[in-house]
């Protein structure tokens, strides 16, 4: 039989709808492999969290919340990646990173469990505790690493090759150090280091952990700065897919700021509570915005994403602002004509709130479209104008030109031209319609 000379069909022809192809050979039956691993290490861990709750005055790992999370997230969206994209490393480091915060979890589970909640009921607490006291700097690394190499795998140039080989050995240098330094292991309450070495009781284990957590900072700040200037140089599906990036990131970062800082700083519990579940929700949404970025599903949707976080964000903040400030001045004013409070304060700042909302909501989308979606504005006004003149204007050639003008001005295509053509339908009725006339003048 011949053999068909056709063109090819590329295997995803629209960026924007996905791939969804699993790729063949052994890459899948290991990322499942990995997943389901994690999965059971994590549900390990959280039976283990049960038994250790029953048990009273017996320490909790404080960090269970994050590592569960970070164990589902980054392992179910590594499996993804790395099944269908074998050839692109971001799979296989959020696998890894899945891999060792669930290595973590049950570790830290396990070695309270053993050692404090029911002593020697099970062997290896000390193995387990040890592993748990290092093994998170390397995923921290790992997500180093993922700022470095996103989208594609690859460094943005060679010129950042230094920042990756840095960040290897600050990685390797810190876990050793971490794990030979004797102390006790953060977290997980009295144990201290089963295999800390005494000759360096002189290095204290808070400012080994202090040293390597700024110095891995300091080399996330940099992968940082390597994203945003592949962002600026980025055109077409390669800005969208840093832009899902960018956006999980920031939510992570307002939360992170908002948790250590601004909650510290006011002493508020609402605000800590607020940015915790802010920095949860980014720890969740990395994973899957750089799945939605590589994969290319609905890839274009992060530009209304961003634009509705924008609005509600500032909106949000503002009327809870002036809500507040509403009570506190109010209840001020009911105090030094009456001499006490009153809940006509909360009565009078909803109903300003309610009032505001809808005039405040329009404000903020017309400054955020004009700030920051300009060309978005403009095509909506030049629309607008246009929709203004069609329905004055019955020259033909000249709207046209205008609609001509308008196409190009608003979508900005490389090429316009328009093309009209008489209706044969059309013109049968008006041939009818002109037969009908004539009939009624005869008459």
């Amino acid at each position: 039989m011949a053999q068909s000379n056709g063109p090819r069909i590329p295997a995803n022809p629209d960026p924007g709808r996905g791939d969804y192809r699993v790729g063949t050979g052994i890459a899948p039956w290991l990322s499942w492999g990995i997943w389901m691993l994690s999965l059971g290490l994590t549900a390990g861990s959280l039976v283990l969290l049960v038994l250790i709750y029953s048990r009273p005055n017996v320490h909790i790992f404080d960090s269970w919340v994050e590592n569960t999370t970070i164990a589902v997230s980054c392992s179910t969206v590594g499996v993804v990646i790395a099944s269908r994209r074998p050839e692109n490393l971001i799979g296989w480091i959020f696998c890894t990173i899945g891999f060792a915060a669930a290595v973590r979890h049950f570790g830290a589970q396990y070695a309270i469990y053993a050692l404090l909640a029911a002593p020697s009921s099970l062997p290896g607490g000390e193995v387990l505790a040890w592993i748990t006291s290092w093994i998170w700097v390397p995923y921290v690394g790992l997500f180093v690493l993922l700022g470095l190499l996103f989208p594609d795998g690859e460094l943005p140039t060679n010129r950042w090759r230094w920042v990756a080989w840095l960040n290897l050995t600050v990685v390797v240098a810190g876990t050793v150090w971490i794990a030979l330094v004797p102390g006790r292991i953060d977290f997980l309450g009295r144990i201290r280091n089963p295999l800390g070495v005494a000759s360096l009781r002189f290095l204290s284990v808070n400012s080994v952990v202090s040293l390597v957590e700024v110095l891995l900072f300091t080399l996330g700040f940099m992968a940082s700065v390597s994203l945003f200037l592949r962002l600026r140089r980025a055109r077409g599906v390669e800005r969208q897919q840093l832009k899902w990036f960018a956006y999980a990131t920031g939510v992570l970062a307002s939360g992170t700021i908002l948790t250590f800082t601004i909650a510290e700083t006011v002493s508020v519990s609402w605000v800590w509570w607020v940015g915790f579940i802010l920095i949860m929700v980014g720890i969740a949404a990395l994973p899957f915005a750089v799945a939605i970025a590589i994969l290319k599903h609905r890839l274009y949707d992060i530009d209304i994403l961003i634009n509705r976080t924008l609005v509600y964000g500032l909106l949000t903040a503002m009327l809870l602002t002036l809500y507040f400030g509403g009570i506190v001045l109010l209840q001020r004013i009911f105090v030094l004509l009456t001499g006490e409070k009153s809940t006509l304060a909360v009565v009078a700042s909803t109903l300003l709130i309610a009032a505001l909302f809808t005039p405040l909501r329009s404000r903020i989308q017309s400054f955020i479209d004009r700030r920051f979606y300009r060309s978005k504005y403009d095509a909506a006004k030049t629309l607008e104008a246009f929709s203004t003149k069609l329905r004055n204007d019955t020259d033909l050639d000249a709207l046209s030109e205008d609609l001509v003008g308008v196409v190009r001005e608003t979508m900005q295509p490389a090429h316009v031209s328009l093309w009209l053509h008489s209706d044969p339908a059309l013109k049968h009725k008006k041939e009818k319609a002109a037969i009908l006339e004539s009939g009624r003048d005869e008459e």
